[in-house]
Parts: structure tokens; sequence; C-alpha cells
């Protein structure tokens, strides 16, 4: 028995039927037609040039940040270099070979080993680029569950690593001292977890403008 006033399920199957490629058409006017909105920019504008020295006790190297394709990533690893917000955080992660990771802000503090890694995350979405992984890349941490959940951590690459295109983001590049990334990566590990604190301060350095005519 059918209650009445109520469609059979067969009605509204083929009332949909019916109705679907002109609601899907409309739905496609109506975003067509919706203005598109530019992404704000993030606070900082880090300009061109601009480099960011790595000091530690086993020497300094420095990363030259490309704002052409990830300005989100470079302000804000600016922002936190320049609040000090990297100084006395350690290279938590080590792949012999592969990469070293850091930039943890829980990794101030020894007490917290058990967390490193979990910090300064879901930040910034994904800003994907077509620039190679190759030995001296400096790209953005995140979740491996979640494309856009970068932050303040991030990793250098030790060697050319193809199969990470298109899954970080990319917003530096070691420009000088990559022989002290190396002697880093060296540090002792249990599994990928370093064995010894190799705590950096970071310096920021902006080009200057040119002189006026």
């Amino acid at each position: 028995m059918r209650l009445s006033g109520v469609p059979s399920v067969l009605a509204v199957a083929a009332l949909l039927a019916a109705l679907g490629p002109s609601l899907a058409g409309a739905a496609q006017a109506a975003a067509a037609a919706r203005p598109r909105v530019k992404p704000k920019a993030p606070a900082i504008v880090v300009a061109p040039g601009t480099e960011a020295v790595v000091q530690t006790a086993k020497g300094s190297f420095t990363i030259r940040l490309l704002p052409e394709s990830a300005p989100w990533h470079t302000a804000l690893f600016v922002k936190t270099a320049k609040a000090g917000g990297y100084d006395g955080t350690t290279f938590h992660r080590i792949i012999a070979g592969g990469m070293i990771q850091g930039g943890d802000p829980l990794s101030k503090d020894p007490a917290k080993s058990a967390l490193y890694g979990s910090g300064g995350l879901d930040i910034l979405k994904a800003e994907l680029s077509d620039r190679p992984f190759v030995r001296g890349t400096v790209a953005a941490v995140r979740k491996p569950s979640n494309l856009d959940s970068a932050g303040t951590q991030f990793f250098i690459c030790l060697r050319d690593q193809p199969s990470l295109k298109g899954k970080y983001t990319i917003f530096g590049e070691v420009a000088l001292g990559m022989d002290v990334v190396d002697q880093i990566s060296l540090t002792p590990a249990d599994g990928e977890k370093a064995r010894e604190r190799v705590e950096m301060k970071v310096v920021v350095h902006e080009p200057q403008p040119a002189p006026a005519p």
C-alpha cells in the first residue's frame, strides 16, 4: 500500500533522471557566472633574492628563498625566522643519503622529543610548482594524509628525488654550504630520529634596494 501524496521510488528516480542534465547545466552556469576572486597576498611579501643563513654547531649554510614559486611559504618562513621561531629548534629527523628535517617549534624543548615532527603544521595550503626535487631543494613538511597541512617545518634533499614532485611545496634551495647539510645528515639516529641535537639559528638577509639614480 502507498500513502496518498507520496510518489513511488520509481517515480522519483524517473523524475531525477529527467531533471539531472538541466540541474547540472544550471549549476555549471551559476559557477561560471560567479566572479573570480584572487587569493589574498601574504602579509609579508618576500623580495626575490632574499636568503636565510642557517647557523649550526656543524657550520652554516645559506637557503635562497623562492617567493615567485611559493609566496605564502616563504612569507611564513621569513616571519618565523625574524621572530626567532627557528632559533633553538633542531634537525630532529635524519634519513641518511635522503634528507634532513627540522623547524618544529616543539623541538626547542628536549623533554618533548616524543612529539618532535608534530608541531608547527596545519598553517598553509600547498603551493605546488614544476620545480624538480634535486639535491639542495628545500621543501615544506606536511602531514601524510593532507596536502594542505604545511607550516614551519622543512626538509632538505640530499639527492635528487623526482618522486616527490607535485606532492610537496618547494620554497627554497641551498645556495651555499651543502657540505654542512651533508655533515648534519651524518648525525647518529635511531631509525630516522636524531640521537643528538643539532640546533639552528636562522638569520634572514634581504636584498638591498637599488640606489636612486
